[in-house]
């Protein structure tokens, strides 16, 4: 039988998933210790990744069904035995809390915190995935990890207040800020190539249940650099979601990513930086430096 030949018509209770791309842009759930490909499935196009996910987004209370009989039909490999790519590949922006956490606010000495700060914009060209490596693009500039949760528009937002921002919200994933510290604004510093490790998947929004209640830790080899809970957050996903699109249309498949706890250090070449998220789940990327510096 092919991949989902057999469409299921009622679903016992609420499905909930993990939404990996892995190998040459394929499409897959996650299913314990598998990923499930998917690809054919949904008739996603592993030429056009992005534009596949938001149609995906878009499809996607439709695709359950297909989906869940697809768990049992179509093929499926280890996930050890897969390279997970960027869950998101080429939003059309990525929109970033600036000191979103108070005792961040202290370690950084400084006076703001998001409330006054806004928000600032990453570029989208920053992206990597899990196992890649980060690129160190100076050898006499500290540049530090910053672990965060971030989160992908599932439809058009504008204006969404923050009880109904769930809504807007199609999942969740880890999200590594890397910086390079100095005096020039935050968009330079933090745009960089290879500066913005996401992954390993994106777990619906239904599976989170509540984001702002979620343990986060970032280890730099086998030291611990960051633990904090999201209930720690000034502006929580909520009311991010809510400042950010009172000012801009944020768009399907954009990531918002909602600010990094204390305990930013430094990272050198040869670190390998992991970090996990409670009920999403955990990726590592190594540290370079950036060929012919």
């Amino acid at each position: 039988r092919r991949c989902g030949t057999t469409i299921t018509e009622t679903l016992g209770g609420t499905i909930l998933m993990k939404i990996a791309v892995f190998n040459e842009n394929q499409v897959g759930v996650i299913n314990g210790d598998n990923v499930v490909d998917i690809t054919e499935l949904t008739g996603w196009n592993k030429e056009e990744p992005q534009r596949s996910l938001v149609q995906l987004m878009k499809n996607f209370n439709d695709l359950k069904p297909k989906i869940e009989e697809g768990l049992a039909t179509c093929p499926s490999y280890p996930v050890n035995d897969v390279a997970l790519r960027a869950p998101v590949p080429n939003p059309s922006k990525i929109v970033a809390a600036p000191i979103n956490y108070i005792l961040h606010k202290e370690e950084m000495n400084t006076a703001l915190t998001v409330d006054r700060l806004g928000f600032f914009l990453k570029s989208p060209s920053s992206i990597i995935g899990p196992n890649d490596t980060v690129l160190l693009p100076f050898k006499d500039r500290r540049v530090d990890h910053e672990a965060e949760i971030a989160f992908v528009i599932g439809k058009e937002a504008k204006d969404v207040k923050a009880e109904d921002a769930a809504d807007y919200i199609f999942g969740y994933l880890a999200l590594m800020d890397i910086t390079v510290r100095g005096k020039e604004d935050r968009p330079w510093r933090k745009s960089f190539d290879t500066f913005t490790p996401i992954g390993p998947w994106i777990v619906t929004n239904d599976e989170v249940e509540d984001p702002n209640k979620l343990q986060m830790n970032l280890w730099v080899n086998e030291e611990i650099r960051q633990s904090a809970n999201t209930s720690d957050l000034i502006y929580d996903c909520y009311k991010f979601l809510e400042a950010a699109s009172s000012v801009m249309t944020l768009l399907p498949g954009d990531i918002v990513t909602t600010g990094t706890p204390e305990g930013v250090a430094p990272i050198v070449q040869g670190d390998t930086v992991r970090i996990h998220i409670e009920r999403i789940g955990e990726f590592s990327v190594s540290v370079d430096y950036k060929p012919g510096i």
